[in-house]
């Protein structure tokens, strides 16, 4: 069965979604996009998301083509029209189909584009043994805090990691860790959760903030900071978190074995917050 998308207005088959060649998006890599897990058919910190969404078109000066309502009401049906359940529903927003020029067009219309796959569930191997990771230099823009598009930096370095029989690359800059080529990055030093600022040079992720969240709630030490790849490799523990790969463990870095090489303990307590609310999401307990 075809999944349902959303394009410029209409709901269809994903076969039948098309746009035109001189899209913006498709010849300048020109748009911003959002990436929102779906559990039990509730969008997953909705708000938070658009909210995302709308610094991301502010940043690149282009206007919010929907209101959150409108957003929030069209989201949510194709989550239904998608079978409900768990899902990653992808938000796509181009300055739209002009004639290619470097200027911003004066009258082209925003392509809109809403998509959904099953969200598959992060590999029990992956939980329970963690993943390996290297550090890269961070050869991306100074604009990371904007979602755009645009990856073909971050696909580069993630592909170097995947060469290198590893899930990610952490990225430093100038001697800073920054975060990972698709996901943010936690430590763990003497007890305490420690993560960079927020900032151009990384992604503002909703995971990373509920996970901080969810450490202030529960009385969990935690703190923003810079550190550089130095504390990183003497970290107790290393995490990655994302919007649908949630949050894992590194227990190898750069072939070295991150604290005993397994799931720390912290880790463990934080999992386990993370699913608790999850659960309460799905209860309608939280937003």
């Amino acid at each position: 069965m075809s999944n349902t998308v959303f394009l410029n207005g209409g709901f269809l088959p994903q076969e039948q979604a098309f746009v035109p060649v001189m899209d913006r998006g498709f010849i300048f890599g020109d748009g911003v996009y959002e990436v929102i897990p779906v559990y039990g058919g509730r969008l997953f910190r909705l708000d938070e998301h658009l909210q995302r969404l709308q610094h991301s078109l502010d940043c690149v000066r282009l206007a919010n083509p929907m209101t959150h309502a409108e957003w929030a009401d069209i989201l949510q049906r194709l989550v239904r029209e998608n079978g409900d359940g768990e899902q990653s529903v992808y938000l796509q927003v181009t300055r739209g189909h002009a004639p290619r020029d470097h200027a911003f067009p004066l009258d082209a219309k925003p392509t809109i584009f809403i998509s959904s796959a099953p969200l598959k569930p992060v590999a029990t191997e992956l939980l329970k043994n963690g993943v390996a990771a290297i550090t890269l230099e961070d050869i991306r823009w100074k604009y990371c805090h904007i979602k755009a598009i645009a990856l073909l930096p971050n696909i580069l370095l993630r592909q170097q990691a995947i060469d290198a029989e590893a899930q990610e690359a952490i990225l430093i800059r100038d001697g800073v860790v920054t975060e990972g080529a698709a996901r943010n990055v936690l430590i763990v030093t003497e007890g305490v959760i420690k993560t960079p600022h927020k900032g151009p040079f990384l992604l503002p992720g909703i995971t990373r903030d509920l996970v901080l969240e969810l450490a202030a709630t529960h009385g969990l030490a935690h703190e923003e900071c810079r550190f550089g790849p130095e504390t990183l490799a003497r970290a107790e523990e290393i995490w990655l978190t994302s919007s649908t790969r949630e949050l894992v463990s590194v227990t190898r870095l750069d072939g070295k074995p991150v604290g005993g090489g397994r799931p720390g303990a912290v880790w463990q307590q934080m999992y386990t917050l993370y699913q608790g609310y999850k659960q309460a999401l799905i209860a309608g307990a939280v937003e």
